[in-house]
């Protein structure tokens, strides 16, 4: 049996032949007549192998489109179907303008594709973009070896998360190739990274202000607490500090600490540690007697932010923190535009350890 098999209709989803989907859309919306406002800013096509996708990745693009309208293209692919199979759907995720009364809509076209038909993935894509708008790719799990070339062509944003990865390395190899198959026009997200924006932020925050440099040059000691499989988000963690701050890896150890070396030569050594909690639950930074201290409570929506002198608390507040849940990760990329070039710089510094 399929391991992608669907019920019939899934989540308001009308089963359509694909060679009518332009004809059907065109109904579906004559349908809601003035009551349904049709909105869309980007192409958001969703890409997944796992069983059972369709369904929760409608769950999930119904969210999104909460403040990012879109037309999104859901992609359910077995590859270890015997049979070959093409189905779609077409349906529409319709929320209230905040100024009330229209429904705000935004289009999805379902497809499950197995056998021969993955390897129609790209014109799938193609047929079905929504004119000239941006195209943003989710790419769930990681990507095979090899992928149609064609499928790059018209690709702006390629998501993905680094934390499923189980071959760094060979999966990053595959996306720099897509970006140079698109002349480096592809813009490479990292929903890994993302996870770390708010605790970024609040590191950042504590360099700000007058000599910052003085407190920079004498890290000496970094100490990051990260939850059981999110090891690579730490390491991240990591390369965002040797990038921003010029660190040379020297040596590494086990696997509880990397050593770098500043542009002074001194060491400054960071502490890998795993505990229960949010994907990175602490972070630690030791300069000249004081500890800028991070943490985000299991479940929390705030960060505790504060430094410590010589042991004893001199600041603490209240800030902003992120969310695990692949929506809100979700809608901080979309919110975010620009090459990402601090992440590749980032991912350079640490590579070889993740």
């Amino acid at each position: 049996m399929s391991a992608i098999t669907e019920p019939p209709t899934f989540a308001a989803g009308v089963p359509v032949e694909i060679a009518k989907i332009d004809r059907e859309l065109k109904k579906l919306w004559e349908q809601g007549g003035e009551v349904m406002t049709r909105a869309s800013l980007i192409n958001l096509a969703v890409y997944s192998e796992q069983p059972a996708s369709l369904a929760e990745n409608t769950r999930i693009v119904s969210e999104i489109t909460r403040e990012h309208a879109c037309r999104a293209i859901v992609i359910a692919a077995d590859r270890g179907a015997v049979v070959d199979r093409a189905e779609a759907w077409i349906s529409a995720h319709c929320h209230i303008s905040r100024a009330g009364g229209k429904q705000v809509c935004s289009e999805q076209l379902s497809f499950a594709l197995s056998g021969c038909y993955i390897g129609m993935l790209a014109n799938v894509v193609f047929a079905h973009l929504d004119s000239d708008l941006p195209f943003y790719l989710w790419w769930q799990g990681e990507l095979p070896d090899p992928i149609d070339p064609q499928l790059w062509t018209w690709v702006d944003r390629l998501i993905y998360d680094s934390f499923a990865w189980q071959h760094y390395d060979e999966q990053m190899r595959l996306v720099e190739a897509a970006q140079e198959e698109a002349h480096q026009r592809v813009v490479l997200c990292d929903l890994n990274w993302t996870r770390l924006v708010q605790i970024r932020l609040a590191i950042a925050q504590f360099f700000d202000g007058a000599n910052p440099r003085d407190r920079l040059r004498d890290i000496d000691r970094v100490q990051i607490t990260f939850a059981p499989g999110y090891r690579s988000t730490a390491i991240l963690l990591t390369g965002w500090f040797a990038a921003q701050l010029g660190w040379e890896k020297s040596a590494t150890f086990g696997s509880a600490a990397i050593h770098f070396a500043d542009k002074g030569g001194n060491t400054i050594a960071v502490a890998l540690r795993e505990g229960e909690g949010e994907p990175i639950s602490g972070c630690s930074l030791f300069s000249a007697g004081t500890e800028y201290r991070v943490e985000h409570a299991r479940g929390a929506d705030l960060l505790c932010v504060s430094t410590h002198v010589k042991g004893t608390e001199r600041m603490r507040q209240l800030m902003p923190a992120g969310s695990n849940d692949p929506v809100r990760l979700m809608r901080e990329e979309l919110m975010r535009g620009g090459p990402h070039r601090v992440y590749l710089r980032a991912v350079k510094a640490v590579r070889d350890l993740i």
